[in-house]
């Protein structure tokens, strides 16, 4: 993945998901190391608020839509609620407006648990709220395979398709 192919393959997303497992066995270690000083209610709080706001509500509708689409706004709430920006924002306003503590790893447990454990980040528009390939996503990968296994891929390699920054390679 980079940022003119934002895929990832069935490889570069298990090395992310790794790179997510050591993210999470370190909130882990620290909890467990800190386990007397973690307040669990509020710890339970912490780790509950982000599916009670970001995924019951879309996962309540799409299981009730017949079509199983969902509003936008359940995609928000989910990219919100899973957004490492929106736990950095939240640990830093309960630090300094309640206390800093351990129990703050709730949150870096429940989003690293998601992309590690289950490989679940945020949600495009464009897909179903609940995992599911996409028969357009199926096709380009198998497409993809295919071109990689018979060596038409490489670094060098411009095509009729590639933005005007290609034309600089090509001159």
């Amino acid at each position: 993945m980079d940022a003119r192919n934002r895929f990832e393959t069935k490889v570069t997303f298990a090395l992310s998901r790794l790179e997510w497992l050591g993210f999470l066995t370190v909130s882990l270690v620290l909890a467990f190391q800190h386990r007397a000083e973690i307040r669990w209610g509020v710890f339970a709080l912490l780790f509950a608020v982000i599916d009670v706001v970001g995924y019951l509500p879309g996962a309540i509708a799409h299981r009730r839509s017949p079509d199983r689409r969902v509003p936008k706004g359940c995609y928000v709430a989910y990219n919100t609620m899973h957004s490492l920006v929106t736990a950095g924002i939240l640990a830093g306003a309960w630090a300094l407006f309640v206390r800093p503590e351990w129990a703050l790893l709730a949150l870096p447990i429940h989003l690293m648990g998601d992309r590690a454990l289950f490989g679940n980040s945020l949600k495009p528009f464009g897909v179903a709220f609940e995992p599911e390939t996409t028969p357009a996503f199926a096709q380009f990968e198998r497409r993809y395979r295919s071109a990689v296994d018979s060596g038409e891929f490489g670094t060098a390699r411009t095509t009729a398709h590639d933005t005007e920054d290609s034309d600089a390679v090509r001159a």
